[in-house]
């Protein structure tokens, strides 16, 4: 199960490259437009080729699927992977194509060349509906094959087809391969793609509100790449184009479904969400962290990437996160019992409803459905914040989150100071990027030091990711970069790297089984035994505790264990993240309390 989500998640990652193409596409394909460029009528010649231009992107998605992701999921992203690809897709494609059974009323009565080119034109037609997973497939078989095989030594009088030359090679065989499944299988496929976009169409409010909740849900995995990819380029078909992006941009009215409900949410929700927090915070922290909720605000309103802001509550607030994600789901079906179709190339921020203004129908109910999500999230916010003394940013009793961000340092700076602050160049094991997030793989999550992550700008998460909003890709590439440029076992260690003000401290992080004093130390701060009703372990990291009186617990002394956090979800309940020594903390205080 494991392996699988690992795969799922890489997946989802390299899908984002070619994700990336689309807004640029978007772009073209409307701003070429007559409605748009007529405005300015000594540029309206450029319209058409800006069009055409635009709208080979969205033709040929296959092709960029196919090299994106194969790029995106070979090591070190090499381009020999996306030449591969390249070769897979063709191969299936044009062999599924002449495999492919026409359909004899696609010809009728035409004889000779007519015949033929209809024929040709049916296969076309009908093999466009798979372009996009083709590519995708084609895209994995090509990674896989240049991970597997991209050092491949071959006797020396077939030397010269050996490493990385080889991987196109087996790429076109294993295109064969395809190209018989999807040939042959095409009525299948066919049928279950048929059968999907109906149920899901045909579900209607349902469906979107399954999609709306689902979408936030599975942001923390990325497997929300997956169902966004079924929804944006696999549902319903309009003049040969599949997916709800694909047919809103060709002008089909009924699309738009699988999009417009994120626009309330991303332009007014989360930015409310961001001022509750400020409005939340102590006060004299509130300017230290308004520059910071201020960017994450507009970030979402202008662009609609949003992790930075979701990131910010949803570990810390897990119940707060869920009423979010229901949110998004009922704003989706509330958007299409409107009637409201709206669309963009990239994601539901201003830039895209402005630019998608003349293609999207009831657009004007956007204000009066975001003014209602801006109260709605302002006040949930407000206060569960308050109610539950949530510490989001502002809020937070401990020290060591101050300080001026060095995002803006110098590349090698900043690598420097990341690597340091994950652990050192020995801790990391794999480095990856998303839109907003660095995707780490580590060899111990203890000697990460998460309050040097957030004097840097970030916020660390159990996946393990680092949230740093739309440079996340340039900063995965400067690490990368001193990460080449460093032996291994440097001055930058796991052990140098982690702080140890004190010895406690220093067991606490690097060990799976915590100290006897930091467990007595932990004990003494919850408030001792009298404080202490309950106590469990929860999701492989954390404690839960239920005490008799909050005020009890000391959430410095906690911090100052070495302990990774503390939060109080409830005013009885103290959450206290541990890390992999979670399972043995629980059974070692167990037996103090037991005495």
């Amino acid at each position: 199960m494991k392996s699988l989500l690992t795969g799922a998640q890489a997946l989802g990652r390299a899908l984002m490259l070619p994700i990336a193409v689309l807004p640029v596409a978007a772009l073209l394909l409307r701003l070429g437009q007559p409605d748009v460029i007529g405005l300015v009528p000594f540029l309206s010649p450029l319209g058409p080729p800006m069009a055409a231009s635009g709208g080979a992107i969205f033709s040929n998605l296959g092709l960029l699927f196919a090299v994106g992701v194969a790029v995106g999921l070979a090591r070190e992203n090499h381009g020999a992977a996306g030449l591969a690809a390249v070769v897979c897709y063709l191969v299936t494609t044009e062999g599924a194509k002449i495999m492919i059974q026409v359909d004899p009323a696609a010809i009728g009565e035409l004889t000779g060349r007519a015949a033929a080119l209809a024929a040709d034109a049916f296969k076309a037609s009908q093999l466009s509906r798979l372009s996009v997973p083709a590519g995708i497939v084609s895209g994995v078989i090509a990674g896989l094959l240049y991970n597997r095989y991209h050092g491949i030594q071959l006797p020396s009088y077939l030397a010269f087809f050996g490493g990385r030359r080889f991987v196109p090679i087996a790429s076109g065989f294993a295109g064969l391969v395809t190209a018989f499944l999807f040939g042959h299988g095409f009525p299948l496929l066919q049928h279950g793609m048929t059968a999907l976009s109906n149920s899901v169409v045909s579900s209607g409010e349902l469906g979107l509100f399954v999609y709306g909740v689902l979408n936030r849900v599975l942001i923390v995995t990325g497997l929300h790449h997956i169902i966004n990819n079924v929804a944006w380029q696999l549902l319903g078909e309009y003049k040969g184009v599949t997916g709800d992006l694909n047919r809103f941009f060709k002008g089909d009215p009924t699309a738009g479904a699988f999009m417009t409900g994120f626009f309330p949410v991303m332009m007014f929700g989360l930015p409310a969400a961001c001022l509750a927090m400020y409005r939340a915070a102590l006060p004299e922290k509130r300017k230290a962290i308004s520059g910071m909720l201020a960017s994450m605000a507009l970030t979402s309103f202008l662009t609609g990437i949003t992790e930075p802001i979701e990131f910010t509550f949803m570990f810390l607030a897990p119940v707060l996160y869920a009423v979010h994600a229901l949110l998004t789901g009922l704003a989706m079906v509330l958007m299409d019992v409107l009637g409201v179709r709206l669309g963009f190339g990239f994601s539901a921020g201003l830039f895209d409803y402005v630019l998608n203004y003349g293609l999207a129908t009831r657009p004007l109910w956007l204000l009066p459905v975001g003014a209602l999500y801006f109260g709605i999230y302002y006040g949930v916010f407000r206060v569960c914040i308050t109610a539950f003394n949530l510490q989001t940013p502002g809020r937070e009793s401990g020290e060591g989150e101050a300080g001026a961000p060095l995002i803006s340092a110098s590349a090698d700076e900043r690598a420097v100071a990341f690597v340091t602050a994950l652990g050192g160049v020995r801790n990391l094991t794999s480095v990856d990027a998303c839109a907003t997030r660095l995707r780490l793989v580590v060899v111990n999550q203890n000697a990460i030091d998460e309050p040097a992550l957030k004097r840097l700008g970030a916020i660390a998460t159990d996946a393990l990711q680092v949230i740093l909003g739309p440079i996340a890709d340039q900063v995965a590439g400067e690490i990368r970069a001193h990460l080449h440029a460093q032996p291994k076992g440097g001055a930058a260690s796991v052990a140098a790297a982690a702080k140890t003000p004190s010895p406690a401290r220093a067991e606490a992080r690097d060990e799976a089984t915590l100290a006897p004093e930091v467990i007595s130390g932990l004990l003494a701060a919850l408030g001792g035994r009298e404080n202490v009703r309950e106590v469990e372990a929860v999701a492989g990291s954390r404690l839960r505790v239920r005490v008799a009186s909050a005020a009890a617990v000391d959430d410095r002394a906690v911090r100052s264990l070495g302990l990774r956090g503390i939060a109080r979800p409830a005013p009885d309940r103290v959450h206290v993240l541990i890390g992999p020594a979670a399972a043995q903390t629980l059974i070692s205080l167990r037996a103090l309390l037991a005495r």
